[in-house]
């Protein structure tokens, strides 16, 4: 048996790894044709177009590993049927359930290529690209919006600890790409939504534990007296008995915000990793922001590499067809439509589950289990006919 499993191994990985190729091949070319329109603007050269489709490749890996593991393996089901090898190997004792564990342990080499891509490698690749790219036109994060990047932090009694005694809106006109913050606005809030202060800074740089250093600041506090917070209570009116400027060449701002916060509120979810989502989920829940896009997007990350068991499983029927019931560029063909059917039925189950009260683990597991009952079905289908 460990002979058998090392031929379907060798068989299925080699299928499996020319299709990722032939597809990552396809999707950078795709890549590449739409970058060609920045050449040449703003410094952004031919070369700077190679590196950054390059490096947009690890997470074209996670994201296809999936399909190339079900054409991958329908492919090698389709030769064993094709040659009879498939059925010398049922006659000499190999019961379907065999069969499906050998596939099984061929999946999880598969599910933890496709983990490592997407846990470890895309999150770095993924904003080194952007930042080469921003780099060589000479731009930023932030400049992508019109009005800078906006973020929310709450403001605390005890720098990051404490009881919350306010809100802070964050205005950062550019992010650059290394870090450093550029035409800083911070307008910071009470619990009853009265404006107490509005900081602006030239620059601003992360110093680590929770701290940033502002540079060239100019500190406006709003400040009521006691009588005139009383007739505004419960009111968005502010009545504001005196207002105190000071300059500051520099000073230091305690704040749950961190540069990685930062970059990732501009990232697009599908390249940020699980551990990076539940962080950026939890700010946001923290500061009473929408979060379903983010919760669907981190179960996603979790769940979707293991589609690659069900999908594989989908492939094994493939092996008790004959020639007549089809040549192997048939079935072939019949591979790609069920991965493009995944594709789709994947993403209208995330837009389902944004327009919907779905919990976003239903969501994202959803799309799985219709297909894990399509294989067990067609598995059940071939054995009775």
């Amino acid at each position: 048996m460990k002979v058998l499993q090392r031929y379907f191994a060798v068989s299925i990985l080699q299928a499996v790894a020319f299709v990722l190729v032939a597809f990552l091949a396809l999707i950078s070319f795709m890549d590449l044709t739409g970058e060609l329109p920045d050449v040449g603007k703003d410094g952004y050269e031919i070369q700077h177009a190679f590196l950054y489709v390059l490096m947009l490749v690890p997470g074209h890996v996670y994201e296809v590993m999936p399909v190339a593991a079900l054409i991958g393996t329908i492919y090698t089901m389709a030769q064993f049927a094709n040659s009879s090898e498939f059925t010398i190997m049922r006659a000499s004792s190999m019961s379907t359930q065999m069969a499906a564990a050998m596939l099984f342990r061929i999946g999880v080499v598969l599910v933890l290529v496709t983990f490592v891509f997407g846990e470890l490698i895309t999150p770095r690749t993924a904003p080194w690209a952007e930042k080469l790219k921003l780099s060589a036109q000479g731009a930023s994060v932030s400049q992508q919006f019109k009005s800078g990047m906006w973020t929310k932090d709450v403001v605390r009694n005890d720098g990051v600890k404490g009881d919350i005694t306010g809100s802070r809106f964050f205005n950062v006109s550019e992010f650059r790409p290394d870090g450093r913050l550029v035409d800083v606005k911070l307008y910071e809030f009470d619990n009853d939504f009265r404006m107490r202060s509005l900081i602006t800074a030239k620059t601003g740089v992360f110093e680590g534990d929770n701290k940033w250093r502002l540079e060239e600041v100019t500190e406006t506090v709003f400040s009521n007296s006691a009588a005139a917070a009383a007739q505004t209570q419960g009111t968005f009116g502010q009545e504001t008995s005196t207002v105190t400027t000071r300059k500051l060449e520099s000073m230091t701002l305690a704040s749950e915000i961190t540069p990685k916060i930062l970059s990732v509120s501009s990232a697009d979810p599908e390249r940020m990793s699980a551990n990076e989502l539940a962080v950026y989920t939890r700010h946001l829940a923290e500061n009473r922001q929408e979060t379903d896009r983010f919760k669907i997007a981190f179960w996603k990350k979790l769940i979707d590499p293991f589609a690659i068991f069900v999908l594989m499983a989908l492939a094994l029927p493939f092996a008790y067809l004959h020639t007549r019931s089809g040549g192997v560029s048939l079935k072939i063909f019949i591979g790609i439509m069920i991965g493009v059917s995944f594709i789709l039925i994947n993403t209208l189950f995330s837009h389902l589950g944004l327009l919907s009260t779905w919990p976003a683990f239903i969501t994202a597991v959803a799309p799985s289990l219709l297909f894990l009952l399509l294989a067990l079905g067609a598995l059940w289908w071939v054995e009775r006919h």
